[in-house]
């Protein structure tokens, strides 16, 4: 039997590193959470993340600012647990599970435990519905599909936090829970703002952790939106949507608190269970028998445009495809989502799958006309053509402000595609033409 937590507090702190202590605490688990108490009065949580028989080390939630080495530690005998009702909702905490809104105390609420057990895998099942987001590169192109785990690969400076606010408040989810780590204030403002202003706010629970904030939080942050998610999707049977921005800044978090534990990095700084921490976050995505669902959307920033950075590296391993956002747009060449069949053409309109491939085919015929023309040759009037379509395919999908659903997209692609070339020159099947190729079409020049 373990000891009661309030016996004992030990006094026997070895040393201090970054957020990081240890001491001398025989009776600890791994992931227990623990009582700072400074000899000053102030006090503060703190979770066991590492045992070597009885030296236990901390991660302490607030940081080890003013810390004194003569302080005590008691340990509470308990794993970290977070809130979860229906009372949540339209709330906002910390990266270490506390009300920041100025809201009413959740204290009587049902708790869940942070690291709670995977789910069976015999109880999950295939996706079989897409998340309609009203952005036609994504419905149309690169459709997210219940359960998935998607990120969105870009650069710092690029609108990926827009993006991700207008997928969290026009997504047809039942729950968002939001997630920022490391975030600057007017983008968690920005957030903020954005989802009460869409009146989307009174199904939303965010978790904020701040640029200023402890680096602990950045690393706790992840799974306390994801425990949240996971209850409200295996109990209380909803379609949930979770959108975590930005996971290199967690990937950083990890390194440096890796760095206070003097363990060996491996690439660029990186732990070598980088892929694993990665991994056990992105696989809560998942679409269960007989309840709801948890799809995961998330940034991840490239380190100097670099692909082959260890963080995007190994989220592309983990995840099922990529949205590519640069220069202002999501790149119809570099994304990809890897479970679109599943719905395509099936919980879709049965054209979607043709539709989509022709429009990418002609563009990438009008870049490679671009590039002709560019480089001094002479153009076709075919050429032109395709030019004037790469201009309204950026025009009418690309840009980032616009906003269709599904259907109307479809229609506008079977619009766009007749303004510019005769039926006989599409590569599509002749049943789909004869059903959705505008009948009062003349081609321009």
């Amino acid at each position: 039997m373990r000891p009661h937590p309030t016996l004992a507090v030990y006094r026997d702190i070895r040393d201090i590193r970054g957020d990081v202590l240890r001491v001398r605490a025989p009776g600890a688990a791994f992931g227990d959470l623990a009582l700072v108490e400074n000899p000053d009065g102030t006090r503060g949580l703190a979770r066991v993340i590492e045992l070597q028989r009885d030296l236990v080390t901390l991660q302490v939630f607030h940081g080890t600012r003013g810390l004194s080495s003569g302080a005590g530690v008691r340990l509470l005998g308990e794993p970290l647990r977070v809130a979860c009702s229906d009372n949540i909702l339209g709330r906002v905490f910390s990266g270490a599970g506390d009300a920041i809104d100025g809201g009413p105390g959740l204290h009587a609420e049902p708790r869940v435990d942070i690291a709670g057990p995977p789910l069976n895998p015999l109880a999950r099942r295939l996706p079989q519905r897409m998340i309609h987001t009203g952005i036609p590169m994504i419905d149309l192109f690169n459709t997210l599909v219940e359960s998935q785990k998607l990120p969105i690969f870009s650069i710092p400076g690029e609108p990926y936090n827009a993006l991700l606010a207008r997928v969290g408040f026009q997504a047809d989810a039942d729950v968002v829970v939001f997630g920022g780590l490391g975030l600057m204030f007017d983008d968690y403002h920005f957030f903020r703002h954005s989802f009460e202003q869409h009146g989307v706010a009174h199904r939303t629970v965010m978790f904020i952790n701040l640029a200023g904030d402890p680096v602990v939080e950045r690393l706790l942050l992840p799974d306390l939106a994801l425990a949240v998610a996971e209850q409200y999707a295996v109990q209380h049977d909803r379609r949930v949507l979770v959108l975590l921005t930005d996971m290199t800044a967690y990937a950083d978090a990890h390194k440096e608190i890796g760095i206070s534990l003097e363990r060996v990095p491996a690439t660029r700084g990186h732990l070598g269970d980088l892929y694993t921490q990665l991994a056990q976050r992105y696989e809560k995505a998942c679409q269960l028998i007989g309840s709801g669902s948890l799809t995961l959307l998330t940034v991840t920033t490239l380190p100097g445009n670099d692909i082959t950075h260890p963080v995007p590296d190994n989220t592309g391993y983990i995840t099922e495809g990529q949205i590519y956002l640069h220069d202002g747009v999501i790149d119809p060449f570099g994304s990809l989502s890897r479970l679109k069949q599943h719905v395509i053409g099936k919980a879709t309109r049965d054209d979607h799958g043709q539709v989509m491939n022709a429009m990418v085919q002609l563009y990438a015929g009008a870049e490679e006309a671009r590039r002709k023309q560019s480089m001094g040759f002479d153009l076709s009037a075919f050429d032109r053509r395709l030019l004037s379509f790469g201009e309204r395919f950026r025009t009418r999908f690309m840009d980032m402000n616009v906003t269709l659903p599904l259907t109307a997209a479809l229609d506008l692609a079977w619009s766009t595609m007749a303004e510019l070339f005769a039926a006989t020159e599409l590569p599509l099947r002749q049943d789909l033409i004869a059903r959705y190729f505008p009948a009062d079409a003349r081609v321009s020049a």
